[in-house]
């Protein structure tokens, strides 16, 4: 197990390099005039000469991914071109956001979508799978920021006519400042998105159970005489699990990096809202970080997702 997961470690390690080398290559090499770009338009050329030599662009190339990299390595990722900040600072502001707004939402969106395929694919052509089916069609054609409006429109504006101020409308709280609070202004958001991606999981739980549970060993843990409670849950709904572990490492990893449109519509300062604003304010040095950032989240969640396949179906521990 131990040889496995340092495998795909060192193969995320690769992804992530190339990942890098690829930005680099954006906003280094590909643009002409990379120093024109971010000294403005109205630049003179002493500032545009300046900012190249700051930034390191009149180098060669290969000598300015040397410097990228180590500051890189060093956790540096420069300094804000709008309010003179270090990036690293600016991101991990956001970060707690971002982060209790994914795992809220995939702790619900698991409960949700899981415990639905399992009841849809146990009762397969009843009144509960078809309601299931319906349901997850519904919400798997709901585009997250039309559910995004509705739900605010109804737990929040309509609530807030009625007098009753049991959401509020934006903002976000620390959790160490009050975890009650920090959860009252995440909860529309968290059902916003569980309710969007449950329906994947649902379908994807649906279907993989539909599977196993036609397997030669589910019918002979049957004969054996297994509680049925037992064959669903203890070796089922096991085996049912990887695609839905494939799915929960991509969804993860990106919610990680920021859900742009949910943090503008409920007003959360993420990640999302932070690459928003740099791409808005051509802040190149912020676009680069959070891009970096997100990219190592989907490797970390894949990479956990690897390690959650060798215990969940020990044959792939060999390949």
């Amino acid at each position: 197990m131990a040889e496995f997961v340092v495998r795909r470690i060192a193969l995320g390690a690769v992804v992530l390099w190339v990942m890098t080398a690829v930005v680099f290559v954006m906003f280094f090499v590909a643009p002409h005039n990379v120093a024109n770009l971010i000294a403005g338009r109205q630049a003179t050329p002493e500032t545009v000469a300046l900012v190249k030599h700051r930034l390191g662009l009149d180098q060669p190339v290969l000598h300015q991914y040397r410097d990228y990299m180590w500051r890189l390595l060093h956790g540096n990722l420069g300094y804000s071109f709008y309010n003179s900040t270090s990036v690293r600072s600016l991101i991990w502001q956001r970060v707690p956001v971002s982060f209790s707004l994914a795992l809220g939402a995939a702790a619900l969106w698991l409960l949700i979508g899981v415990s639905a395929g399992v009841l849809a694919a146990t009762r397969p052509r009843s009144l509960a799978d078809r309601a299931v089916t319906m349901g997850a069609l519904f919400f798997y054609s709901m585009p997250s920021f039309l559910l995004g409006v509705v739900v605010f429109y109804l737990l929040f504006y309509r609530l807030h006519l009625a007098g009753i101020g049991w959401f509020p409308g934006n903002g976000y709280v620390a959790f160490t400042q009050s975890p009650w609070r920090w959860a009252q202004h995440l909860v529309l958001p968290w059902f916003t998105l569980a309710l969007v991606t449950a329906a994947t999981y649902a379908r994807l739980t649906r279907g993989s159970m539909l599977d196993v549970l036609g397997e030669e060993y589910i019918r002979t843990a049957r004969a054996k005489g297994l509680t049925e409670r037992r064959v669903i849950y203890r070796h089922g709904l096991r085996s049912a699990l990887t695609p839905v572990v494939t799915q929960f490492g991509i969804d993860f990893g990106t919610l990680l990096g920021g859900v742009i449109i949910v943090e503008n519509i409920f007003g959360l300062p993420g990640l999302g809202q932070l690459a928003v604003q740099s791409v808005v304010q051509q802040d190149l040095p912020v676009v680069i970080g959070t891009i970096i950032l997100a990219a190592a989240f989907i490797v970390v969640a894949n990479i956990v997702v690897d390690a959650c396949y060798g215990i969940l179906d020990p044959r792939v521990r060999v390949h």
